[in-house]
This record gives C-alpha cells, sequence and structure tokens, in this order.
C-alpha cells in the first residue's frame, strides 16, 4: 500500500492549509489514519489521528486549529489546518494503521508557514 500526501506549501502566519493523503489501495482496512510532523532537529511527533469509528485524537499544541477527517469509501484522510503560526512549518507526514496493526507513512508534505 502506498500512500500519496499533498495539501503542503508555503503561507503567510493566519493562514491556512488543508493536507489530504489517499491510500493507493481502497480495499485496505484501516484501524487508524493520521498526522505526524517533523520539524527539523526535532523528532517526529503526533499530529492529530483518526480511528475507524471517527473519534479524533489531537496534539495539546493543535488547540482547536486543526480539523482531522476521514473518507472511508476512498480510504483518504485530511487535515485542515487554520491559525497556522512559525512554529506549525514541519514535514507533515500521514500515518495508515491497518487491522494487522501494520503502519503505512506517506512520503511526507512541506508546510512553511512565515512570519
Amino acid at each position: 500500500v502506498q500512500l500519496q500526501a499533498s495539501g503542503g506549501g508555503l503561507v503567510q502566519a493566519g493562514g491556512s492549509l488543508r493536507l489530504s493523503c489517499a491510500a493507493s489501495r481502497r480495499s485496505v482496512t484501516v484501524l487508524l489514519m493520521g498526522w505526524y510532523r517533523q520539524a527539523p532537529g526535532r523528532q517526529r511527533e503526533l499530529v492529530a489521528t483518526i480511528n475507524s469509528g471517527g473519534t479524533t485524537t489531537y496534539a495539546d499544541f493543535v488547540k482547536e486549529r486543526f480539523t482531522c477527517s476521514r473518507d472511508a469509501p476512498t480510504n483518504t484522510v485530511t487535515l485542515q489546518m487554520n491559525s497556522l503560526t512559525p512554529e506549525d512549518t514541519a514535514v507533515y507526514y500521514c500515518l495508515f494503521r491497518s487491522i494487522s496493526f501494520r503502519d503505512y507513512w506517506g512520503q511526507g508534505t512541506k508546510v512553511t508557514v512565515s512570519s
């Protein structure tokens, strides 16, 4: 299964971006989808996840600025990011976890927020 992420780019502080990630195979049964990010010189960290039941989990730094959603029929997960700050600058990676607990990662999409 390959994941294709898109939607990154350059935005000014206070702006918005929408990231999307789709699986190459719609037949994969996914237990969990989500987003992680990695800023330069820092470890990869959780941003948001959504499970098969639609329950979402967010990192504290999201502070109601981001919304993670999924479209089950197309195996697509999106991350709507609002009120972006320079601290949100990072490479964002999507994650799919199958029902066999195997993790699949996207290639990463870069988000740069200018001040």
